[in-house]
C-alpha cells in the first residue's frame, strides 16, 4: 500500500471494499478527509510571526485589527512558520467586519516594503482575497505581483506577456457573493500544480490554471492579512492544512 493512503473500506468504516455502483455519485463526507492538521492552537501565536501591534489570540480564534490609533500605510500579514507547503489544501473559518480588507496568502515570500521599510511582514504571492463588502471574496489576486488572475465566478489561465485569459465563466460575481456570510465563512483552497481552486462555504469562487512559468511561484510561506484601509477586524478559526 502506498504510504499514507487508507484502503477505501477503512475510510467508508465498512469491512468491505468499496465497489463503485452505477447508481453511485458524489456525496458529501462530514468533517475533512484525511490528513488535515491543525497550524494555529486557538490560545497563543506560538508557530506564527507578525507585528503584535496588529495581531493576537482572542476567544480560539487568530485575530488581526486596526483601530484609528493604528491604521496602516500598508498591508501587513502574520505567518506561519511551518514550512512553504507546495501542493496541499487549507481550510479554515474566517470573519470580516463589512469595511474590513484580508486574504489569505499561499506559495508568497517576504519583499521589502518602501512603503513602510520598518514593516518586516509585507509578502508578494497568491491570494484568496476576502472582504467585508464581498466585491473580492473568493478572488485570485496575487500581492505585489500579476495583481488579478481569476475573478470570482471564473476559470481562467495565466500565460504571461498578457492579461490572464478567460476560459469560462461559471457564475455570476454577484450571484456567488450571496453565498458568502456577514458571519463565519468556510474556506478551502485546493493547490496542485498550476492549478488553484478557490471555495467559500462549498461553493466554488474560482479557478486558475497558471502557465506563466517565469513568474508562477512553486511553493512558499502562509499568511494572513490587514490590509490598508478604515479601522476593521478579522479573525480566523480552525486553520488546518493537508499536505501532498
Amino acid at each position: 500500500m502506498i504510504a499514507g493512503l487508507v484502503p477505501a473500506f477503512a475510510q467508508q468504516g465498512s469491512t468491505e471494499p468499496y465497489a463503485p455502483k452505477q447508481s453511485d455519485r458524489p456525496t458529501p463526507i462530514d468533517g475533512d478527509e484525511a490528513g488535515f492538521k491543525p497550524i494555529f492552537n486557538g490560545r497563543t501565536l506560538e508557530g506564527w510571526r507578525g507585528d503584535p501591534t496588529y495581531w493576537r489570540v482572542e476567544n480560539g480564534s487568530l485575530v488581526g485589527e486596526i483601530t484609528p490609533e493604528t491604521v496602516v500605510k500598508s498591508n501587513t500579514f502574520i505567518i506561519w512558520q511551518g514550512g512553504k507547503p507546495r501542493d496541499f489544501e487549507l481550510k479554515l473559518d474566517y470573519r470580516i467586519t463589512s469595511a474590513g480588507n484580508s486574504g489569505i496568502n499561499y506559495r508568497s515570500v517576504v519583499v521589502p516594503d518602501p512603503v513602510t521599510p520598518e514593516n518586516q511582514f509585507a509578502m508578494r504571492g497568491y491570494q484568496c482575497d476576502l472582504d467585508g463588502a464581498k466585491r473580492y471574496s473568493g478572488n485570485n489576486y496575487e500581492e505585489k505581483g500579476r495583481r488579478f488572475l481569476a475573478v470570482r465566478g471564473q476559470v481562467s489561465h495565466v500565460v504571461g506577456g498578457r492579461p490572464p485569459i478567460l476560459l469560462s465563466t461559471f457564475d455570476e460575481s454577484d450571484a456567488l457573493a450571496a453565498y458568502v456570510a456577514d458571519d463565519w465563512n468556510a474556506v478551502h483552497l485546493i493547490v496542485r500544480g498550476n492549478t488553484l481552486t478557490h471555495m467559500i462555504n462549498g461553493r466554488l469562487m474560482s479557478v486558475t490554471i497558471d502557465d506563466d512559468i517565469p513568474n508562477r511561484p512553486a511553493d512558499g510561506l502562509i499568511g494572513v492579512q490587514v490590509h490598508v484601509g478604515p479601522p476593521m477586524k478579522v479573525e480566523y478559526r480552525k486553520i488546518r492544512l493537508k499536505e501532498w
